[in-house]
């Protein structure tokens, strides 16, 4: 397999683990940020190494390395070889590298810096201490973050996308954390994607239902647990269409389990057939697929902790004390007590406003010009390829 390093232009290296099949925001991110540095920062070249199922360069700039599947791991892969990693990071011949994880790609990312002579970047998507207390016990947190601190405090600069995360890396001892929200695809989420009449013929519900809906992984810290709760609390007419994060659970009255869609346009449609969107993850470090509800023009009901608390307020949505079934249900019943369609054109707005990815890239272009002395980065379009 080869790929090539024949351009002359500064080249970006993008590379993490977090990227498969059925992954959600960091795969968005990174394939939002490849074509809009291809509209508007021509001078730029990109490429994004990810595992795979085995070597393949694709014309597209995106290389996948042999990596193992885990288990249970719903796609995911674990590359083995830091060292190898590292190598072909560095046959890219970058001028900036992101690394998106702290797994191997992350390693790799901080040896092929020292192989190229070029800054490491580092963008921390998820907090993998939390996550260790989440699933193995507190006793886990403390080695976890050890080992986290001690990687993101060689990178060269450090990103968070939300404030949350940079609070639990300065916790940790990382200090000047640069925090940058991601973004939305506003023509992709947009209100004139629903079709409730579709949605409830496809459900076979009534025209009184009160639709409420997730779409995510089903993973544990996304406490589907309590959506199912709390609308089983609250009773008729409210119904739970869970959009991939129903697979393998028991039926359940009143929740109705989608497939996982591959095409955004299709959850757009999805989620702007529904009166609401729900979002129970208490420690989430950001939450792409809320800001993508929004910018379909639904209001949010989320939890008032994690990233989710930074993008979600009283004016696009209602934010419930705590996970706990009982306060989420308050919340979502004071949701409807309200105009929820003032709200979710609110949250329309607020999300155009706010997160469009033109704004965020433009945001971090800036950073990476910084970290990289490299000029392509923040001059646009015919500007940085007549230089």
């Amino acid at each position: 397999m080869k790929a090539s390093t024949a351009d002359p232009r500064p080249r970006m290296v993008d590379t993490t683990m977090l990227y498969a099949p059925r992954s959600g925001g960091v795969k968005r991110y990174l394939l939002s940020k490849k074509a809009w540095l291809e509209a508007n920062r021509p001078g730029v070249a990109h490429s994004l190494i990810v595992p795979g199922a085995h070597h393949e360069a694709g014309a597209d700039g995106i290389i996948k390395l042999h990596a193992t599947k885990l288990p249970f791991g719903d796609g995911y892969r674990w590359p083995t070889s830091v060292r190898r990693w590292g190598a072909w990071v560095a046959s890219m011949k970058p001028s900036l590298i992101e690394a998106g994880d702290p797994y191997t790609p992350g390693q790799g990312a901080l040896e092929a810096g020292q192989r190229a002579g070029c800054p490491v970047v580092g963008f921390c998507h998820s907090d993998p201490a939390g996550l260790a207390a989440l699933h193995f016990g507190e006793w886990a947190k403390k080695p976890v973050e050890k080992r986290w601190a001690k990687l993101f405090g060689q990178f060269d600069r450090v990103i968070s996308p939300s404030r949350f995360i940079a609070r639990r890396l300065e916790e940790a001892g990382i200090q000047d954390i640069v925090v940058r929200p991601l973004g939305v695809e506003i023509d992709t989420f947009r209100p004139d994607r629903g079709d409730r009449n579709w949605l409830l013929k496809k459900l076979g519900l009534p025209a009184s239902a009160r639709l409420l809906c997730f779409a995510g992984r089903p993973a544990r810290e996304k406490n589907i647990d309590t959506l199912i709760e709390a609308v089983q609390k609250l009773g008729e007419p409210y119904h739970l269409v869970l959009v991939g994060a129903g697979a393998g659970l028991p039926y359940e009255e009143r929740v109705i389990a989608l497939p996982y869609e591959r095409d955004p346009r299709q959850v757009a449609r999805i989620i702007a057939s529904c009166d609401a969107f729900v979002h129970a993850n208490d420690k989430e470090p950001f939450g792409l697929i809320v800001l993508e509800a929004m910018a379909c023009g639904r209001p949010v009901v989320g939890v008032n902790a994690g990233g989710v608390a930074e993008t979600v307020n009283e004016s696009v949505g209602q934010l419930a004390r705590s996970a706990d079934p009982d306060d989420y249900a308050q919340a979502i019943e004071a949701l409807f007590a309200r105009d929820t369609e003032a709200l979710g054109a609110a949250a329309r707005v607020h999300t155009v406003e706010r997160f469009s990815w033109n704004r965020v890239f433009e945001d971090l272009c800036m950073t990476y010009g910084e970290v990289s002395g490299q000029a392509a980065f923040v001059q646009p379009g015919e500007q940085a390829t007549a230089h």
